[in-house]
């Protein structure tokens, strides 16, 4: 899940799993953008509990999501080159480092689930709500909101709250653990994001993201073999929920996100990618996880953090000399 920019702000998009796309425009008019944005949350929301169905350590899940979904976006890329020309070799390079932080994000985010509960990992990664805008300041000297600055500390306290570290958290979880790996991931996803934005754009929509997902099951096969090893047989049922995985959570809601967000008005497209916790959070709990009621208070103060973040201005001003507030003013 991430904040958004429109294409009329001078920016791009920013989705959770998907790059900018600048071309999007061009490249998927046809059906409703908001129905497509909510089915791509519900996907993303379903990650997380697949992930912890199949009953995989950090490394496996994160490699075979990936390598598995390769098999399905290498042909729409292939098809998607033929009709719109290739991609650039600058951009292609930057689809590929931004990939391996990808890499890395989707095994710290495995280890989160695993530590805190599917419904709490998810949230816990809205902390590259607030390393994002901190790179576009580093990097492109894009200063954050005023609105920014006041919300990232409520943000980063509910993270502490959700992630169970204050208080009692729920039986059998390792806050300090499951933060520390949520957090990492955040970070990592916040680098993979800016380094999609940089390079988005020309009408691609398939291909950077097949690009960084092969990378990104190169970089997680290295992260998750030397840290928790990779199974390439896990057996049944959990090759079927990673297959799931694959399909729901690495393609089909990636390419449903970059097609739809570019035709959103970037605060409807913002406050649709926020229902990806708010999912994730009810079908944790379905599946049996309990969090407590701390817990439960910090993922909606880090959903209401991240909502207001994520606002524009009254009609959507643009500040000069930029490509949009970083903060999502």
């Amino acid at each position: 899940m991430a904040s958004v920019r429109g294409p009329r702000e001078g920016g791009s998009t920013r989705a959770a799993g998907g790059g900018p796309q600048d071309g999007g425009q061009r490249d998927g008019r046809r059906g409703n953008p908001v129905a497509s944005a909510l089915a791509g949350s519900a996907c993303i929301s379903a990650s997380a509990v697949f992930m912890k169905l199949s009953g995989t350590n950090a490394g496996t899940a994160a490699f075979l999501r990936c390598a598995l979904a390769l098999f399905v976006l290498v042909p729409l890329a292939w098809r998607e080159v033929r009709r719109a020309g290739a991609r650039p070799a600058r951009r292609l390079l930057m689809d590929g480092c931004a990939g391996v932080l990808l890499g890395v994000d989707m095994v710290f985010w495995a280890a989160a689930v695993l530590d805190v509960g599917a419904s709490v990992a998810t949230v816990l990664l809205n902390v590259q709500v607030v390393v994002f805008p901190l790179l576009a300041w580093l990097v492109s000297g894009t200063r954050p909101s005023r609105r920014f600055v006041f919300m990232a500390p409520l943000m980063l306290a509910g993270v502490a709250l959700a992630s169970g570290a204050i208080g009692r958290p729920e039986p059998g979880s390792h806050p300090v653990a499951g933060v520390t790996f949520g957090t990492a991931a955040g970070v990592a996803y916040a680098g993979y994001l800016f380094l999609m934005r940089l390079g988005g754009g020309l009408g691609h929509t398939v291909t950077p993201v097949c690009v960084s997902t092969a990378a990104a099951a190169g970089a997680a096969a290295v992260m998750g073999g030397l840290w928790t090893g990779v199974d390439l047989g896990p057996g049944w049922p959990a090759w079927g929920w990673l297959i799931a995985l694959a399909l729901v959570g690495q393609v089909l809601a990636w390419l449903l996100i970059t097609g739809a967000l570019p035709r959103l008005a970037p605060n409807v497209g913002a406050a649709l990618l926020l229902l990806q916790p708010v999912m994730a959070f009810a079908l944790g709990v379905a599946i049996g996880e309990r969090p407590t009621p701390l817990q439960a208070g910090g993922c909606v103060l880090v959903v209401a953090a991240v909502w207001h973040s994520s606002r524009t201005g009254r009609g959507g001003r643009v500040r000069r000399g930029g490509r949009g507030s970083a903060g999502g003013e």
